[in-house]
């Protein structure tokens, strides 16, 4: 099954939906959404790391589609750090949201061409992400 991605509110390349659809093609899943999480085991408030995310997307005929894509990051240091939403794009609503408001989602293109770069080169190079599916 391929993953939908052309025409969207946001420039999602070719190369990112690639790869989620590789995973998704290895995991060979017939559910109607899923929820892709990539978490960095070392991750902390006081060590730093790279951000989690998480990835859901929805089955439409024989197409994924995008609901949302969610970073999150500690906020706060220590005992009191609280992991938060750092960056949402949520597709589905039309909106993206970072730690201070909340703003049409067309507005997100520069920082989103950015967070895909970046998440990108975590995954694929560095394998800095341990990854689970959910159904």
């Amino acid at each position: 099954m391929r993953i939908h991605y052309d025409g969207l509110a946001l420039p999602v390349s070719t190369k990112f939906a690639h790869a989620l659809q590789t995973l998704l093609n290895e995991r060979q899943t017939d559910a109607e959404s899923v929820t892709i999480n990539f978490r960095d085991p070392t991750y902390s408030p006081e060590a730093g790391g790279f951000h989690p995310v998480e990835i859901r997307l929805e089955r439409q005929g024989n197409k994924w589609h995008f609901c949302y894509i969610t970073d999150f990051a500690f906020v706060g240091s220590g005992p009191y750090g609280e992991l938060t939403k750092d960056l949402d794009f949520d597709f589905q609503s039309g909106v993206f949201q970072n730690l201070f408001a909340v703003f049409p989602i067309e507005q997100a293109t520069d920082m989103y061409q950015i967070w895909e770069g970046n998440f990108l080169h975590y995954w694929l190079e560095l394998e800095a992400f341990t990854v689970s599916i959910s159904e």
